[in-house]
């Protein structure tokens, strides 16, 4: 089974990618969308963080507005919520990737934000990278709901910048020149890479 990394920086389409890729028959974990499980109602993060972070608690449920002020611009809250999240979302990725294998599939993707920057490509086949122009990319971002010039340039700085993800892809995919060009592009990697020899599944081939 071949094991895609689909990665990029905010605001440059790896959501639209990622629906590219599942309209092609390809299985995609969302690691964003695990964490957002994690964490809602009988969530296995809600306790640990709530023992950790009592002050973004709202009616029982977590409030993920409140949390993200609470480790905004602090390294080290930021450290120990990801300390409790990573190990979870860990186990959810794996338990994936085996229910994938065992339904016989020959390619799956992981939508991972911070692969490159927490060396999750190393447990990838191959790694795509979504870009746009920076202009783009900016204006996405703040067109979404609560986002300021602050908050994205501190995201940034926890991000690889573009051009050194794109160095490190096997696959970039430029998503500013419409959708059409971009599922054109995903359509291609989608046939070129379930020829490969997969490296990493089953996990025994790792090293790590």
């Amino acid at each position: 089974m071949i094991i895609l990394g689909l990665t990029g920086s905010i605001g440059m389409g790896k959501t639209t990618a990622a629906k590219a890729f599942r309209s092609l028959g390809v299985p995609v974990h969302d690691a964003d969308k695990c964490i957002h499980s994690l964490m809602e109602p009988g969530g296995a993060a809600v306790g640990p963080v709530l023992e950790i972070f009592p002050g973004v608690e709202r009616s029982g449920v977590i409030s993920r507005q409140d949390l993200g002020a609470a480790v905004f611009g602090d390294d080290s809250k930021l450290k120990q919520l990801e300390k409790i999240l990573h190990p979870l979302v860990k186990k959810q990725k794996d338990n994936f990737l085996a229910v994938a294998a065992r339904r016989g599939e020959k390619l799956v993707v992981l939508d991972i934000p911070l692969l490159l920057e927490t060396g999750g490509d190393r447990h990838c086949d191959g790694v795509v990278v979504v870009s746009a122009p920076a202009a783009i990319q900016k204006m996405r971002v703040m067109a979404r709901p609560g986002m300021s010039e602050e908050k994205f340039q501190s995201i940034l700085k926890r991000q690889m910048p573009d051009w050194q993800k794109r160095q490190k892809a096997d696959f970039v995919v430029l998503t500013g020149l419409g959708r059409s060009h971009s599922l054109r592009e995903i359509a291609d990697i989608v046939r070129v890479t379930k020829d490969w020899r997969p490296d990493h599944w089953p996990p025994f081939h790792n090293n790590t």
